[in-house]
């Protein structure tokens, strides 16, 4: 027996009882004026014991719920709602750049790409110019088909939004996964006013400033070019 309420009224005790079937099943309210058991408002444990696991089951599929990501993947065929939780083996990634009329820019984005895929362990990960120089957008949208995407991902190696992100590169996706009718793509936000960005800039002012003080190589950017160094005005 146990109490439920310190009041000078109404009931105040709760008692278990047993219709003979082993065990309680049923909850009586007793009145502190001696009123006895009253069982206008008694209720089998076992609906209350049913209501709780419907609860505690909602709750837990809610908490799973905030931890799924649900997207509408724009695709060819009016698009598909997926679930996302990650990176899966039928998804391709491209890493699109704006492209240059320099081989040896166009050819960075070729190393930054292997080094995302090896650190991600992503099972595709193609490389794409938006302009200037291939691999294209569609290049490398019909590359991840090749390999088995059924979802590809574009996300954009551009630090801030401006026209290419608004409308020339989700043109450009669109018209190539009109080729492959049935796949889904969506296209990323860019890089923006991330925090690691932070870190990265802070990263190289110091590795610069501690080559032009004698301390370090050139870092991987500037090898070759000369450029990291002190200048002073009339030279």
């Amino acid at each position: 027996m146990a109490s439920v309420s310190g009041g000078g009224g109404g009931f105040d005790k709760v008692a278990l009882i047993s219709s003979g079937g082993g065990g309680f099943d049923k909850v009586a309210l007793i009145s502190s004026g001696g009123g006895g058991f009253d069982f206008r408002r008694r209720k089998t444990l076992k609906k209350a014991q049913a209501e709780e696991s419907k609860m505690e089951a909602a709750s837990s599929s809610f908490r799973k719920e905030i931890y799924t990501i649900e997207i509408v993947l724009a695709a060819a065929n009016g698009g598909i709602k997926k679930a996302i939780k990650g990176i899966g083996e039928g998804d391709g990634v491209i890493i699109v750049d704006h492209g240059s009329r320099r081989k040896e820019s166009n050819l960075m984005l070729n190393d930054f790409v292997v080094m995302f895929q090896e650190k991600t362990k992503y099972p595709i990960v193609e490389p794409a110019h938006m302009e200037l120089a291939e691999p294209s957008i569609k290049d490398a949208f019909s590359s991840c088909v090749q390999q088995g995407a059924q979802c590809v991902i574009v996300s954009p190696f551009f630090l801030f939004p401006g026209r290419h992100w608004h409308q020339d590169i989700p043109s450009l996706t669109a018209e190539a996964a009109t080729e492959h009718p049935g796949i889904s793509y969506f296209v990323t936000a860019l890089l923006g006013l991330h925090e690691l960005l932070v870190d990265v800039v802070n990263d190289r002012i110091n590795h610069c400033l501690s080559h032009v003080a004698g301390e370090e190589d050139e870092c991987s950017v500037c090898a070759g070019t000369q450029k990291c160094r002190v200048y002073n005005e009339g030279s």
